[in-house]
């Protein structure tokens, strides 16, 4: 069931064109078995009360941690072949793409959940294993990747805005136009962004950085609340001003 998070005067909030509802994840982080569940609450929330145009936006941090990193590539493909979707970049999705590229990056993406993406391509990499054999690892990976994988991470967006929202991975840099920031604020930032009370211009909507139940500020509001450790993968749906959680 749909549970409202904020509550005001209509006239104070942000809101989204008319007949728009979007319906916004974060860090999935490999639990396609989480997204799966979700998908179907918005197909019954559509049919109980269509929207003219609902949207789906996915604020990335797709792979890595969880266990099933490719399966839910391939969800998020599939979904999009049958519902208007946007697809934005997180962190990860960088991290993996550059070891793909570099095999010297294999350490990074090791420490911030990279095994759990290969274990899920069917890759047993080793704890401890030597330079030589992360290059082959990789080269492994690289074989089993599939192409439409590929495409999909290189094309995802660094952001979205739809009417008084605008939509990132990690956050934005204060005292900087939305339009100027830089792509290495909108997938990391952290304190800088959390602690400010600024207004944005926006009403900024974003994850990277877990918290136990959505956190809402007047000026932005955090979805990210570690599918991966917690089970708890937070669905947002806006419709013009209302902004309810699931």
């Amino acid at each position: 069931m749909f549970g409202l998070l904020r509550s005001r005067k209509s006239t104070e909030l942000p809101r989204l064109p008319e007949g728009i509802r979007i319906y916004a994840f974060s860090d999935i982080h490999g639990r396609a078995d989480l997204l799966a569940d979700m998908f179907r609450v918005i197909d019954v929330d559509q049919a109980r009360r269509p929207a003219a145009r609902p949207i789906e936006v996915f604020l990335g941090d797709y792979v890595d941690r969880g266990p099933y990193s490719n399966e839910t590539l391939d969800l998020l493909i599939e979904r999009s072949q049958r519902r208007e979707t946007v697809f934005l970049k997180g962190n990860h999705e960088t991290l993996f793409l550059q070891v793909l590229r570099e095999a010297s990056n294999f350490d990074s993406w090791r420490r911030i959940g990279g095994l759990e993406t290969m274990m899920s391509y069917g890759i047993r990499p080793s704890l401890n294993s030597t330079t030589a054999e992360q290059n082959d690892q990789i080269e492994e990976l690289k074989g089993v990747v599939p192409k439409r994988h590929l495409a999909f991470l290189n094309s995802l967006r660094l952001s979205f805005t739809c009417g008084d929202f605008f939509f990132v991975h990690a956050g934005v840099r204060p005292g900087i136009p939305l339009r100027e920031q830089q792509e290495s604020d909108l997938l990391w930032i952290r304190n800088e962004f959390l602690e400010s009370e600024e207004n944005f211009g926006k009403y900024i909507v974003h994850g990277h950085t877990p918290v136990r139940e959505p956190d809402i500020r007047s000026n932005r509001i955090n979805i990210d609340t570690g599918a991966y450790a917690t089970g708890n993968l937070t669905l947002l749906s806006i419709q013009g001003s209302s902004l309810i959680a699931v």
